[in-house]
């Protein structure tokens, strides 16, 4: 039975939710430009924690998490300013931007924990 990653599934849920938010603000708020940008960002996480969790060493691996952490960063941004501009009422921000700042926080635990190691290596 393979190994249950918290990061991996998460991430991947987040990027499903993403989509979703995508596909409504192009049908239902005839919005594109922005919607683009959140979804290239929200959905870069899990690959670059896929890629992370796939890295040859530890540096690898930390570079790949490194990048996830500033894609969800960047998504945070996307999301506030789509919600500020009323693209997003406030229960779907609210909704939404929980699961994004749980995705940063456990991968930012995890940068923490892993520098740690490689400095002690």
């Amino acid at each position: 039975m393979a190994k249950e990653n918290v990061v991996l599934e998460k991430s991947f849920a987040f990027a499903v939710r993403i989509v979703n938010l995508s596909k409504y603000l192009k049908e239902k708020k005839h919005e594109r430009v922005l919607s683009l940008q959140v979804l290239r960002y929200g959905t870069s996480i899990g690959a670059n924690a896929e890629e992370a969790v796939g890295g040859q060493t530890k540096k690898d691996f930390y570079s790949k998490l490194c990048i996830a952490q500033k894609e969800c960063r960047e998504t945070i941004y996307w999301l506030r300013l789509l919600h500020e501009t009323d693209y997003i009422d406030d229960k779907q921000f609210n909704s939404i931007i929980e699961s994004a700042k749980e995705l940063l926080n456990i991968i930012t635990k995890i940068l923490i924990t892993t520098k740690k190691n490689l400095n002690n290596a």
